[in-house]
């Protein structure tokens, strides 16, 4: 007992370690990274992104703007995520789960192409072997509207489960969050609790069923997170509900589950890893963002970056860099796919308590303002910019753009990428990572920036207007953002290469 007890302090002490271990010392970025981390012993430097006061860097004093004299940053933050169970050909289990939940009435999501694949006959016949009663909606849209969230809505209104499954990509699961959040809310309209200032943010305030996401694709990250993503039909442009008590009771991450992907749908999925991480990883710090909640439940699920969620991210980062073109290239690198549906729930835990800021706050409009752009592989029966796609269009010029805020960060990931950075500059961080995040979506055959999604100048507006409101992400940039260094941004992502 002594030896194991032993064994575990152990682990423990590595992992604290670990955590604590400045950024400027990892080999690749050693020899540029001369700013230290809270805890460094080299009494001779100071952090521009540390989680603790500081003023040594005038672009993240300058962060104070967001506060105002009745304003206080908050001091803390929580980790909130699913149960996660991982394993090959586990999603068979998720009928004894069912049964030892004493579900009476199971309703499983999904959408009309995934209704077809192994692994919806997987969980059906699952739920069959443990006797548990069980109904199918396989209506989920691929890129869902606040129209077919309300659809789902009345569907389980109408069915009454105790019990949700969601068998799908982020699509299906944002969804059953939604369905599950209003069949337990029955008194409250659709705009209740969609983000402020689209909807009015209310807090959850009644206890939602048990919900059991199954991801097929390996992107979204939403079997960890309490956030639903939709088109907004009504101002074109996406927005979302996000509470804790949204994310699933249960992410079963089966890698056999992803194996039925087009290459095309490995690629899309992939980046919004990629963003998720980044985004995360150079979110304003969680005791630089305002306000301080006057309740812990007030507390928002996107915090900032803060020390649990940089380690998840930049794993997950690590782990796109290296997997994500080789799941593309070669459909039969099962290795590969493995290590991205992992990546996709380690970057879920990351970016689902330090959120995302400036790529997914300019994908909303970009993506919901579609015209008549169909992205190659999406089995669907309408125009598609997928999610991912939209995010990463701008990723170059965004990263650019916030790297003065933490450079240290930002040259961190782009060594990532391979950059050399043994003689990097801070102010060059930036303009190497960007250049960094440009080739490796051009080995990806992403298309060529937002003129090739079907926009043009003209549209710029449009684009910038429909990110002003997305303050729930636009929030967490690490500096400050307006409508000039929006529009900025959107022209400076119409190429790519």
């Amino acid at each position: 007992m002594a030896t194991t007890r032993a064994a575990v302090w152990g682990v423990m002490s590595a992992v604290t370690a670990a955590g604590a271990r400045c950024p400027c010392h990892a080999p690749a970025v050693s020899k540029v990274l001369k700013r230290h981390a809270p805890g460094c012993t080299n009494a001779s430097h100071n952090h521009s992104h540390s989680h603790g006061p500081s003023t040594a860097n005038p672009e993240r004093h300058h962060l104070k703007a967001y506060s105002t004299a009745k304003e206080e940053a908050d001091y803390a933050f929580e980790m909130a995520t699913s149960t996660i169970r991982y394993g090959k050909g586990v999603t068979r289990e998720v009928g004894m789960d069912c049964a030892n939940m004493k579900s009476k009435k199971v309703v499983v999501f999904t959408d009309a192409n995934v209704a077809r694949l192994q692994p919806v006959h997987t969980v059906l016949q699952s739920l069959k072997d443990a006797g548990v009663n069980y109904v199918v909606y396989d209506k989920v849209r691929v890129e869902p509207t606040d129209g077919s969230f309300q659809a789902a809505i009345d569907f389980v209104r109408k069915e009454k489960p105790d019990t949700f499954i969601a068998v799908g990509g982020g699509s299906v699961i944002d969804t059953a969050k939604a369905a599950n959040l209003y069949l337990c809310h029955p008194e409250e309209d659709f705009l209740a609790f969609v983000n402020s200032p689209i909807g009015r943010g209310k807090p959850v305030y009644n206890p939602v069923r048990p919900l059991i996401a199954v991801p097929t694709t390996a992107g979204t990250g939403s079997e960890t997170t309490g956030v639903a993503i939709f088109d907004y039909k009504p101002q074109n442009f996406k927005t979302g509900i996000a509470h804790r008590s949204l994310k699933p009771f249960l992410g079963i991450v089966d890698p056999l589950n992803t194996r039925t992907m087009p290459p095309q749908v490995h690629v899309a999925s992939g980046l919004d890893v990629l963003c998720h991480s980044l985004e995360s990883y150079t979110a304003i710090p969680y005791n630089e963002r305002t306000p301080r909640p006057t309740n812990p439940n007030l507390r928002p699920a996107y915090q900032g970056s803060n020390p649990i969620s940089d380690m998840w991210s930049l794993k997950a980062l690590k782990m796109c860099i290296d997997n994500l073109p080789r799941a593309y290239k070669r459909p039969d690198d099962h290795s590969a796919q493995e290590q991205m549906i992992l990546a996709s729930t380690f970057a879920g835990i990351g970016f689902g308590n330090a959120g995302v800021h400036l790529c997914h706050g300019m994908s909303y409009p970009i993506a919901g303002g579609n015209k008549n752009y169909k992205h190659k592989g999406y089995n669907v029966d309408h125009n598609i910019i997928p999610h991912g796609i939209s995010v990463a269009v701008t990723s170059p010029a965004v990263f650019k753009w916030t790297a003065p805020a933490c450079p240290e960060r930002h040259l961190e990931a782009a060594a990532l990428f391979g950059a050399d950075v043994s003689n990097a500059k801070l102010a060059d961080a930036g303009p190497i990572l960007s250049d960094a995040l440009r080739k490796f979506l051009h080995t990806l055959d992403v298309p060529n920036g937002i003129s090739a999604l079907g926009y043009t100048k003209e549209d710029t507006n449009m684009i910038v207007e429909g990110t002003l409101p997305q303050h729930r992400v636009t929030k967490m940039s690490p500096r400050p953002v307006d409508f000039e260094v929006i529009e900025r941004l959107v022209e400076q992502s119409y190429t790519l290469y």
